[in-house]
């Protein structure tokens, strides 16, 4: 059961997304992912299949592991979209990267649907931040380096698991820079350069 929505009040809270998808048409979602943070701990974890409504390709398969047959049942992105909408309805949404934004932007595109109205925060940008000198270091910025270096874990690739990760890159960065989640919607956008 998910739980009630996060105040947007709180500077502590915010949910993290995450999706996987069926092919290279990035709004072909398959899975959504999500995970709710507040107050330095996270508060819930779960995630959705989603039927894409067209063809699975190899490679995306081999990525996730989500087959045709998984989704057989599962509701389409139309069907899904007004329970998503309401869940990030003017929260603080974390992806890793603006793929999942453009994916689901794409998704609503596609089927009509009203674009998701949220305040995004790239993990990205804040890890880019927060810990520069990971650029060096051979692993960058991504998810499995940021777990290897900021020492969570998580199983990668699956939308779920990867949303509970962006969060922990976003707590991890608050610990270490003072920062609040609220600060980090204006500092992401700031010089690489004015960090170090």
């Amino acid at each position: 059961m998910v739980s009630p929505i996060a105040s947007p009040a709180d500077p502590t809270a915010f949910i993290a997304v995450d999706v996987e998808t069926a092919n290279a048409d990035v709004g072909s979602i398959c899975q959504i992912g999500f995970a709710r943070f507040a107050g330095g701990v996270l508060v819930d974890n779960w995630s959705w299949l989603v039927h894409p409504q067209t063809y699975f390709a190899a490679g995306n398969i081999a990525v996730h592991g989500i087959r045709p047959m998984d989704v057989s049942h599962a509701p389409d992105w139309a069907a899904r979209h007004a329970e998503v909408a309401t869940l990030l309805r003017d929260q603080v949404v974390v992806s890793h990267t603006t793929f999942d934004v453009a994916a689901m932007s794409r998704a609503c595109e596609t089927h009509g649907r009203p674009m998701i109205q949220a305040r995004w925060l790239d993990s990205v940008r804040v890890a880019r931040r927060a810990f520069p000198a990971l650029k060096g270091d051979g692993g960058g910025h991504g998810l499995a380096n940021l777990q290897r270096v900021l020492g969570f874990e998580f199983a990668h690739h699956d939308a779920g698991e990867d949303a509970r990760a962006a969060g922990w890159v976003i707590e991890a960065a608050v610990r270490a820079t003072g920062l609040s989640v609220a600060d980090w919607l204006t500092a992401a956008h700031r010089p690489v350069a004015a960090f170090r």
